[in-house]
């Protein structure tokens, strides 16, 4: 897949002016902070928004070519759009959201490929359920099979994980993994976390104040920029087992993990940096679909405008966890006190030099 995107357009006081290259197959990730012009862009490749001067192509093949007069049509784009909220047809199964997309294309799937993409996203036992039933993480997985299902060339999911609260979010991460290395479509991935980021892309672009900042290999761009870079006081120390075609299997204390091995080593030191939102507190043991899960002790508990935030010790380092205010006084979280730390995301660098 090769996509290429230049567009320019005003918005009031502000602008958006970006050019760049999705190289390859894999996940692009357009990544920044909120009002950086990620949506904007998604919209553009998917036809939903003209921009005032762009030219985009898919494959060669051009979509939107202002300097010509070339507007492809949205639904004569094959491409695939997941947004926040899912978008499903509420008054719809399961089986007719999924189905809709596939009656609309010339490309139909077989029988047998609908059923490997059921297995894939884990959506056969609720075919007969409609949309008001299911939680965030199966509405996101139904709206993802409904974009599969229409034959993409390209998947855009524009922020698909913006919308759910933690658990939710660490269901439907490991679904986005099989979709990336099972079905082979490219994606553009939207999102402003970089432990999403480097979890699931292979390139990344990023945007800040509606201009591309940087773009490069995930790995490099990210260990390269402030939103991950932190000193080893403040990132759990890890040590790559293995690497192979899956991925790179680190030791992180007493658990281990999964991530893409793009560069990495065996026996390689790396550190892992841990959003406090991207952490679930438990006291006790639970069977967790997170990619990591460390047993730790509550250094200190400190209250904030949204709950609190509990600095943990484990011994690869120290980390934090952001707490609503309901498991704040539920778990009644004090200094001492042992908990399992589920990690629904994670990014992984290298120390760098001896600051590390």
């Amino acid at each position: 897949m090769s996509l290429d995107v230049l567009i320019a357009h005003a918005f009031g006081q502000a602008a958006l002016d970006v050019c760049f290259t999705a190289p390859g197959g894999g996940v692009t990730a357009l990544f920044g902070p909120s009002g950086a012009g990620k949506s904007t862009v998604v919209a553009a490749i998917a036809g939903l928004f003209a921009p005032r001067v762009a030219r985009i192509a898919l494959n060669g093949a051009v979509l939107t070519d202002t300097a010509t007069g070339v507007f492809v049509a949205p639904r004569r784009r094959r491409v695939g759009c997941v947004f926040q909220d899912g978008r499903l047809f509420n008054h719809l199964s399961v089986e007719g959201n999924l189905l809709y997309g596939w009656r609309r294309t010339g490309r139909r799937a077989s029988a047998g490929d609908i059923e490997a993409l059921l297995r894939l996203l884990g959506l056969s036992g609720m075919l007969d359920r409609r949309p008001a039933s299911l939680s965030g993480g199966e509405r996101q997985r139904v709206a993802l099979g409904r974009a599969l299902l229409a034959d993409p060339a390209l998947l855009l999911l524009d922020e698909p994980l913006a919308a759910l609260d933690d658990a939710r979010k660490a269901e439907i991460l490991p679904y986005l993994e099989r979709v990336r290395d099972e079905s082979l479509v490219p994606m553009v991935y939207v999102s402003h976390s970089a432990a999403e980021v480097s979890r699931l892309a292979d390139h990344v672009v990023v945007l800040r104040d509606g201009r591309v900042a940087a773009q490069g290999r995930a790995a490099e761009v990210l260990s390269d920029g402030p939103t991950t870079r932190k000193s080893s006081r403040e990132a759990l120390r890890g040590t790559v087992l293995s690497v192979c075609e899956r991925g790179a299997r680190i030791a992180i204390a007493d658990a281990e993990a999964w991530m893409r091995g793009d560069g990495l080593a065996t026996g390689e030191m790396v550190f892992v940096t841990v959003r406090p939102a991207d952490v679930v507190l438990s006291l006790a043991p639970v069977v967790s679909s997170a990619p990591l899960t460390l047993r730790a002790r509550i250094a200190e508990v400190q209250d904030d405008r949204n709950g609190a935030v509990a600095t943990l010790d484990c011994p690869a380092g120290r980390f934090e966890a952001q707490l609503g205010w309901g498991a704040a006084e539920r778990l009644a979280l004090a200094p001492g006190a042992e908990v399992y730390a589920a990690v629904t995301a994670f990014a992984c660098v290298r120390p760098e030099s001896e600051e590390w």
